[in-house]
Order: structure tokens, then C-alpha cells, then sequence
């Protein structure tokens, strides 16, 4: 049992500052398990929020490939390539972070410059190629939301794993230190009276046989 005891004096002093800071450890356990109980619902949010998107990150991309397929099968290779070497750079990714139950996880967008004339000639192109362009600046928005969800979901799950360790030291370890360390405080401190009653009444005995 000395090892689930706090080292301090058996006071009554002691007693009743232990009995305040267990509250207060009481407390703050209770606040973390509703902290970490809000942090899981939106940990599982993000879970739910990736499984959607890599469902549509993976039908843009594979119809973006089928359309440039097909685009190459009609222009062939080196047409497409030479076509591809005129295509200027048009997704700026703004990095920012935000605050989710006290965590701060990242928050990324793409900001697309507008297109305003496509950057090859239609006339010798082909439908296709309009269509796997469209659909891969769609799949770069996607996939960056899907990066920036599946970091925060990394983020939130590091936090979780530090609330928890929080959570369980004081459950079990803190708190039941506090509680055995009171519990001996009391039996101490009864002991203690215990032994004054005695001595007190046969200090009392003593006087009585002196006086008669």
C-alpha cells in the first residue's frame, strides 16, 4: 500500500488540502472524458469524410485517364505531349490551419487562375482531351481536401492517444493515490485520538487516585 501513497504528513491540515485537490483532479478527469468524447465524434467525421472522398478522387481520376486514354489514342503520343509543354501552371494551394476542439489542424484550398481559352487549338484537338482536362482539375481539388482531411485525422488521433493518457493517470493512478493516501490520513488520525482518549482518561485516573 506505501506505494499508492502520496508523500505527505498526516495532518488534518493535510487531509482536507488532499480532499480539494481530489475534487479538483474529479473534475478535471470528467472535463477530459468530455473532451475526448467530442474529439472522437469528430475524429470519425474526418474517418467517414476520407472514405468519401477517396470514392470520388478515385472515379474523376479514373475517368481523367480514360478521356486522356482515348485523347492519345485519337492524337497519339508525341501530339499529346507537345500539346501538354504549352499547358502553364494554373492551382495555387493556400495552406491554412484551423482550431478543432483545441487541436489545430491544417485547412488546405485550391485556388484555380481562370481559364479563359483553352491552352491548345480545338480545332486540331479532340472532345476528349477538353473532357480529361476538366476532370483532372477536379481530381487535384479532391485530392487536396482529401490530404488536408487525412492529416487532420492524423492530428486528431495524436491528441486522442494524449487526452486518453491524461485521462487514465488520473482514473488510475492519481486519483486512487489520493484516495488511498486520505484513507490513511483518517485512520491515522483516529488512531491518533484514539490513543489521546486513552491517555487523556488515564491522566484522568491518575489525578483522581492523587487527590483521594
Amino acid at each position: 500500500m506505501s506505494e499508492q501513497l502520496m508523500d505527505v504528513h498526516p495532518t488534518r491540515m493535510e487531509l482536507l488540502a488532499l480532499r480539494k485537490r481530489m475534487e479538483i483532479a474529479g473534475r478535471g478527469r470528467d472535463l477530459l472524458r468530455e473532451k475526448l468524447d467530442a474529439m472522437m465524434i469528430e475524429f470519425f467525421e474526418f474517418v467517414r469524410e476520407i472514405s468519401n472522398l477517396r470514392a470520388k478522387a478515385q472515379k474523376v481520376l479514373g475517368d481523367a485517364y480514360l478521356a486522356f486514354t482515348e485523347a492519345q489514342m485519337i492524337l497519339g503520343y508525341t501530339r499529346l505531349r507537345e500539346i501538354s509543354y504549352g499547358v502553364g501552371d494554373r492551382f495555387d494551394v493556400i495552406a491554412k490551419t484551423r482550431n478543432v476542439i483545441g487541436v489545430s489542424i491544417p485547412s488546405l484550398q485550391v485556388e484555380m487562375k481562370p481559364l479563359n481559352v483553352l491552352p491548345y487549338g480545338m480545332l486540331d484537338t479532340t472532345a476528349r482531351l477538353d473532357e480529361a482536362s476538366l476532370a483532372m482539375a477536379e481530381a487535384i481539388r479532391i485530392l487536396v481536401e482529401l490530404s488536408a482531411v487525412e492529416a487532420a485525422v492524423v492530428k486528431l488521433a495524436e491528441a486522442i492517444a494524449s487526452v486518453k493518457r491524461r485521462v487514465n493517470s488520473l482514473e488510475y493512478v492519481i486519483i486512487p493515490r489520493m484516495i488511498n493516501t486520505i484513507r490513511y490520513i483518517r485512520v491515522h488520525l483516529e488512531e491518533r485520538e484514539r490513543e489521546d482518549f486513552f491517555r487523556l482518561k488515564m491522566i484522568k485516573g491518575r489525578l483522581r487516585v492523587v487527590s483521594s
